[in-house]
């Protein structure tokens, strides 16, 4: 059990059945009355996003997730195949569980695996990743100097805003957590 005044980004806990992230708190305490916690939390199982008040010194069971390091192997369909790194057991997972996060999976990466009473329930992705552009517009001399930008479409099927200078072809690092052009590789 932990506290509701215990609560920080990113605790895990378990709440109707279900496990949720803590993304935000906020300890407030009123001039009248008793104070209390309010909090956005995640799902982690559907990604939707709640918000709860707590009592301060409310107690709440903690979900305890077990991360393993795993390896991404291949995508069939909707669902995703990921090996353990010791063990070389497969597992796939469901592309909802997955949400966003697919569109930063390349064949052969490690990620570290999120599983919950022996089930896998998402994965954590390093916070960035190459991957080469596949479709671009052309840059067109001169037009750097308005320091704007382009969409490009990465091989995964993600699209990013890009510099001008960017072509077909080139290895962009991309921040996982935002979705954003980082630098050329």
């Amino acid at each position: 059990m932990i506290s509701s005044n215990d609560f920080r980004n990113g605790v895990t806990i378990e709440l109707d059945g279900q496990i949720f992230v803590v993304v935000e708190f906020l300890h407030v305490k009123p001039g009248k009355g008793a104070a209390f916690v309010r909090t956005k939390l995640r799902n982690i199982e559907n990604g939707g996003v709640t918000e709860r008040t707590f009592r301060a010194g409310e107690k709440v069971p903690r979900a305890h997730l077990e991360r393993r390091e795993m390896q991404y192997l291949y995508r069939s369909a909707d669902d995703f195949s990921f090996m353990d790194n010791e063990s070389f057991e497969q597992v796939l997972l469901s592309a909802e569980y997955l949400g966003d996060q697919a569109l930063y999976l390349k064949e052969n990466m490690a990620v570290i695996a999120v599983k919950y009473k022996d089930r896998m329930i998402g994965v954590e992705l390093p916070n960035s990743v190459e991957l080469t552009v596949v479709e671009t517009d052309p840059g067109v001399r001169g037009d750097t100097a308005s320091g704007g930008s382009k969409p490009a479409k990465l091989e995964t099927g993600l699209i990013v805003q890009v510099p001008f200078f960017i072509n077909e072809g080139d290895v962009l690092r991309v921040d996982t957590r935002t979705g954003q052009y980082i630098e050329r590789a």
